[in-house]
């Protein structure tokens, strides 16, 4: 009577054990597929320093858009309710120049009348988008794709510097052409898409003298997977950052984890973010 107590329970345990692991693999499969990947992270900053005239802004990161789901639906229904005054796409839009199509289906979700403002990544050059259609596709949807390039943005009674820095792995970034003829008296917003660049525009800014209110990046996804918060991997590029906030005495730079994957389809412990900043 013993002996059969003793095996029931034993099997009870193992069956215990099993529907436990393979719940917990589901429970990973699901986060790792799905929850990281569609639900998105919206996060806010106020920037503004009190300021009573605040400008919102949106920042979008490595889209790697191939096709239409519905949780980019739900982001443009986001943006949209948001109102903000600009949105950023901080490069790699698209993985290929299949893929512009596609991006000119969700553009054209969000209002025509938010104005955007985009750069290059790497995936952008290495898929073989054509700056050229890439650029009109943007202007289409009252955009610019800013290469080492500027543009002053008026919102209300103020202007910002907006300054677009080609990619660092396959461009030509010059963060001293992209600065050419700006108001040094207005805040500027620098647009990187590889985080390792940041150590240069420092060092070019530091005999500029403009004022770098934020650097937006990209590039990284975050880690794309980590474990208790580490990143196993950042792609060339990242630099010494991974995600969220960097500051020094020069500049603050925030590392958007981003939209999209790229490799594996899938995140962990790093979820897919859009950001909001009142500047």
């Amino acid at each position: 009577m013993n002996i059969l107590k003793t095996k029931r329970s034993t099997m009870s345990r193992r069956k215990f054990l099993l529907t436990f692991f393979l719940g917990s693999m589901g429970l990973v499969f699901l986060d790792s597929f799905w929850l990281e990947r569609y639900i998105i992270d919206w996060k806010e900053f106020d920037i503004s320093e009190g300021s009573e005239n605040k400008i919102k802004l949106i920042h979008l990161s490595d889209l790697h858009i191939n096709s239409i789901k519905s949780f980019h639906k739900t982001m443009a229904e986001r943006i949209n309710n948001e109102r903000p005054d600009a949105l950023f796409v901080t490069g790699d839009s698209v993985n290929s120049k299949r893929g512009v199509p596609i991006l000119d289906a969700f553009l054209s979700m969000i209002d025509y009348d938010i104005p955007k403002f985009a750069i290059m990544g790497n995936v952008d050059y290495t898929g073989r988008v054509n700056s050229a259609t890439l650029r009109e596709t943007y202007k289409k949807h009252n955009g610019k794709l800013l290469i080492n390039q500027n543009h002053k943005l008026k919102v209300r009674d103020r202007t910002v510097n907006i300054v677009g820095v080609d990619d660092y792995l396959c461009g030509y970034p010059d963060f001293l052409k992209a600065s050419r003829d700006l108001d040094l008296s207005v805040d500027t917003i620098v647009l990187n898409h590889c985080p390792a660049y940041r150590d240069e525009i420092d060092a070019i800014n530091a005999k500029l003298g403009q004022k770098i209110k934020l650097i937006l990046s990209g590039h990284t996804h975050g880690g794309q997977i980590t474990f208790f918060g580490k990143a196993i991997f950042t792609p060339h590029g990242s630099g010494n950052y991974v995600k969220g906030w960097y500051k020094n005495a020069l500049s603050s730079l925030y590392v958007s984890k981003g939209i999209g994957t790229r490799g594996l389809p899938l995140r962990f412990g790093s979820r897919a973010e859009a950001i909001i900043f009142q500047v």
